[in-house]
């Protein structure tokens, strides 16, 4: 497969995981966390799929389309291992959805990072809230959930948090 054919299915799959996400948590109260700006599209997507859920965003640094830059009072900017922990107990029991795309090429960074979230997560996360990532994150009262027709397994995951 190509690598353009490659990008094509990794974007529709991702597309329908953020579609199928916004009805999982339709209900529930609660925010939306995007672990990843990156250049904005999915940040950008989640907008205009739930324009009335606020939308905290994490990232390095900005790198993102400009009319894809959340407001500086909803982005944590900076490294995650020091952005996430305060993030979660400020918005203790409060998360609806979590996005996760931090994927980065390096396996065994992309473990530590999977890991760090997955142990994190779980203090800011309300009942039935879900978390829907790129790399497979294990978080701790979660089951996993089917992902929509169509998306291939292990091409992304759904946690669905337990309370």
């Amino acid at each position: 497969m190509s690598r353009l054919n490659s990008v094509i299915r990794r974007l529709q799959a991702q597309r329908d995981c953020l579609n199928a996400s916004a009805v999982m948590i339709d209900g529930l109260e609660g925010i939306v966390l995007e672990i990843g700006l990156g250049n904005g599209r999915t940040f950008d997507h989640l907008r205009e799929i739930m324009p009335d859920r606020e939308i905290y965003v994490f990232d390095r640094q900005i790198n993102a389309h400009p009319k894809c830059i959340p407001a500086d009072d909803h982005l944590f900017l900076g490294d995650i291992f020091e952005t996430l922990p305060k993030a979660c107990e400020q918005f203790k029991g409060k998360v609806a959805l979590v996005h996760s795309d931090v994927g980065t090429g390096d396996e065994a960074l992309n473990a530590k990072i999977a890991s760090f979230i997955g142990n994190t997560l779980p203090l800011a996360l309300i009942k039935g809230a879900i978390v829907a990532s790129d790399q497979k994150i294990d978080v701790p009262g979660t089951i996993a959930e089917p992902l929509p027709e169509g998306v291939p397994q292990d091409r992304y995951f759904f946690r669905r948090f337990q309370g």
